[in-house]
C-alpha cells in the first residue's frame, strides 16, 4: 500500500503562486480562501545580514490528524494510503476539524458551506497523474510520491537528503508535507509558521459524545413509531397518511 507524502523545497520556490491557481482552477475554489497558499516571511534580520523565505502551506495529511477526533459526523477520516479526505455529504460546515488542525489548513468553502482542503488530487492520482500544484510548479520546487517506494523521489529527499516536517512543541503529529530549505530558512519559516496548539472544540466532543446518540436514538424512535402506525393503518385496511 502506497503512502503518500509531498516535499517542497524552499530553495527552489519562487513565490509565483502558480500552484495556488492550479489549485483553484482544478477545484473551483472561490477567492479569498484556498487548498493551497503561497506567504512570505518578510525580511529578517538586519541589514546587510537579511534574509527571507516563502512558504507553501496546505494539508499535511498528517500520521496522526488532530482533525478527525473532532468531527461529530465522522465526515473527515484518513485512507490507508494516509490521505485525509473529507466527505462532503457528511459534513455539516461546523468549523470544529478545521479549529482543531494546528496548520490550519482547512477552510470553510462559502460557496458549499462545507470544509474543504488539500486531498493531493486524488482523482488525478487514480489515472496516473501528479498534483495539480506540482505539475505546475514553474520553480520545480515541489514533489510528490509514495514514502513506501524507495525508488521515488519523495523517498530520497526524505530519507536521504533530510527533508524536515514542520513540527514544533505545539502540536508533532507526523505531517506528511515536508520541506527542504538552508538552515536559515527552516528555521524563520518554523518560527513565523509553525503549528499553534490544537483546540480540540469541546462542543464537539459533547455533540459527539452525548448528543448525537440521543439525537440518533430520538430520530430511530420516531421512524420506529411511524413505522408501527403504518403497518396498524395497513392491517386496518386503511390508507397510510403522508405527511
Amino acid at each position: 500500500m502506497a503512502r503518500y507524502a509531498m516535499v517542497i523545497d524552499l530553495r527552489k520556490c519562487v513565490g509565483c503562486d502558480a500552484c495556488t491557481v492550479a489549485c483553484r482552477t482544478e477545484w473551483d475554489v472561490p477567492i479569498g480562501v484556498g487548498r493551497t497558499s503561497v506567504q512570505h516571511t518578510g525580511a529578517v534580520g538586519e541589514f546587510p545580514n537579511v534574509i527571507g523565505s516563502n512558504f507553501v502551506r496546505q494539508c499535511n495529511h498528517c500520521d496522526e490528524p488532530a482533525c478527525i477526533a473532532p468531527c461529530p459526523t465522522g465526515a473527515t477520516f484518513q485512507l490507508k494510503n494516509g490521505i485525509v479526505v473529507v466527505d462532503t455529504d457528511l459534513c455539516i460546515g461546523c468549523g470544529y476539524c478545521a479549529e482543531a488542525c494546528p496548520y490550519d489548513a482547512r477552510f470553510l468553502n462559502p460557496n458549499t458551506n462545507k470544509i474543504d482542503k488539500c486531498d493531493f488530487c486524488i482523482p488525478r492520482l487514480k489515472e496516473g497523474l501528479q498534483p495539480a500544484c506540482v505539475l505546475t510548479c514553474t520553480g520545480d520546487a515541489k514533489f510528490f510520491g509514495d514514502l513506501q517506494d524507495k525508488n521515488s523521489v519523495v523517498y530520497k529527499k526524505v530519507y536521504e537528503e533530510g527533508a524536515w516536517r514542520m513540527e514544533n512543541e505545539n502540536a508533532s503529529i507526523g505531517p506528511n508535507v515536508y520541506y527542504l530549505g538552508t538552515p536559515e530558512q527552516l528555521k524563520i519559516v518554523k518560527d513565523k509558521f509553525g503549528p499553534r496548539k490544537s483546540h480540540l472544540a469541546a462542543p464537539a466532543q459533547v455533540w459527539k459524545n452525548i448528543l448525537r446518540p440521543v439525537v440518533f436514538t430520538a430520530i430511530g424512535a420516531s421512524f420506529a413509531g411511524q413505522a408501527v402506525a403504518f403497518f396498524n393503518q395497513l392491517r386496518k385496511g386503511e390508507e397510510p397518511i403522508d405527511d
